[in-house]
């Protein structure tokens, strides 16, 4: 049994505790290469996408729904249309979170499951 005159001691609470609150954010890193700073600089471009340069690899962050369009990043790194595709940017990216969806002439990034469901035609009602 604890005086008044003895210390009580408490844990603090933990900055890495669990929180379980929607985010609204999906993105991925990219390599900090010449393909990589290029598809940077597009996806600074759009209004809902944060781009953190970092020495060894680039952070993009994006709110909601984003799409890396095969096209924009052909025309921004210079090349015949048709050399960007989904295969190129699995080599440039290293990881992502969020629900990424490949299509032939764009990847799409969403932060909400459901949506990504809904665009893939994905039933996620319980039978």
């Amino acid at each position: 049994m604890t005086t008044a005159s003895e210390p009580r001691f408490t844990t603090a609470e933990s900055p890495y505790k669990s929180d379980k609150t929607f985010s609204n954010m999906c993105g991925f890193t990219l390599m900090n290469n010449q393909v990589g700073a290029v598809m940077a600089r597009v996806l600074a471009q759009l209004g809902n996408v944060t781009v953190t340069p970092l020495p060894s690899m680039i952070r993009v962050d994006g709110v909601g729904r984003f799409d890396v369009v095969y096209d924009d990043m052909d025309d921004a790194l210079g090349e015949e249309q048709g050399f960007f595709s989904a295969a190129e940017f699995e080599n440039n990216m290293s990881t992502h979170y969020g629900r990424m969806v490949h299509e032939d002439d764009r990847t799409i990034m969403f932060s909400n499951p459901e949506e990504a469901a809904e665009y893939l035609g994905f039933d996620l009602k319980s039978r």
